[in-house]
């Protein structure tokens, strides 16, 4: 964010003045416009000198910042994009696959990829076909909700599977 210039920073002799509620107060003199907001207990703020001659603001100088930083905020932060992780469990009820499922759906529609891990322990790690089923029986139920394409293949691991999907 580059420097906003107020009041006595202001370096042009006229400029446009626009009211604290939006109102438009016509072209004046600096000083004469830099009294007016004065007289308000506000500052006289330039929102842009790209334009002859520069428009002005009255406005509180806290709050007119916070509003821009607010802006870069919403800007520099796009949604979308993350790595989320659905954890299933070796005895993991259908009921409860059906709403990892549609968790991961929702994940999946705002652009995130999902993480599938399957995590195993102590003689579930010997039962790996059946872990294996569990996680293809989950993504052929979250396929029935939106397609999808397998990022990285389901993967060994010592505690147990993982693998990663996105939206098509």
């Amino acid at each position: 964010m580059d420097k906003v210039l107020i009041n006595n920073f202001i370096r042009a002799k006229e400029v446009r003045v626009i009211s604290e509620t939006g109102e438009q107060l016509g072209i004046m003199n600096i000083f004469v416009a830099i009294d007016l907001a004065r007289s308000k207990g506000l500052d006289l703020i330039q929102v842009t000198e790209k334009v002859e001659p520069p428009v002005c603001r009255i406005a509180n100088y806290g709050k007119y910042l916070y509003s821009l930083q607010k802006k870069e905020k919403k800007i520099a932060k796009p949604k979308g994009g993350e790595l989320k992780e659905i954890r299933l469990t070796f005895n993991i009820s259908p009921h409860d696959m059906e709403i990892r499922a549609k968790q991961a759906e929702k994940f999946l529609k705002e652009g995130d990829k999902v993480k599938i891990n399957m995590s195993l322990r102590g003689r579930e790690k010997a039962m790996g076909q059946f872990a294996t089923n569990k996680v293809k029986l989950f993504l052929e139920q979250l396929n029935a909700l939106i397609p999808i394409k397998t990022e990285r293949e389901l993967k060994r691991e010592p505690r147990g599977f993982t693998m990663i999907v996105s939206k098509q």
